[in-house]
């Protein structure tokens, strides 16, 4: 027979699963947080596994002043559709621009070419 008394068997519990939060001792409280609104768009989501695919290559690359700042743009696409769920027009232009910016680095790379078309259908052209 179990003691409920038992002071090992008392205290909070805290679990978590998936987003769901649950505290209690004899007391239950759940948070349930929803981010970006359901699925991505397809072609969103094809940005952000480019982007993830090329921000991993440009390490092999060696750092100048126009990949870093490539490297920051990339973070924040993927942090603005983790977020959100897409990657805002002004986002993607200034993506754009920074792929330009970096030039050669872009080109000679298959994941940066990968972005590259992806912004295309995205921003048409």
């Amino acid at each position: 027979m179990t003691d409920t008394n038992d002071e090992r068997l008392r205290g909070i519990r805290i679990t978590n699963t998936q987003g769901n939060v649950t505290i209690g001792d004899d007391n239950t409280v759940t948070n349930t947080v929803h981010v970006g609104g359901g699925p991505r768009d397809p072609r969103q989501e094809e940005l952000l596994q480019a982007v993830r695919r090329f921000r991993t290559d440009l390490r092999a690359v060696v750092e100048t002043e126009e990949t870093a700042a490539l490297d920051g743009e990339l973070a924040e696409t993927e942090a603005e559709i983790e977020r959100t769920g897409e990657a805002g027009p002004g986002r993607l232009a200034r993506l754009r621009q920074s792929l330009a910016d970096a030039g050669n680095v872009a080109g000679l790379l298959a994941s940066g070419v990968a972005v590259g078309q992806v912004l295309g259908t995205l921003l048409g052209g």
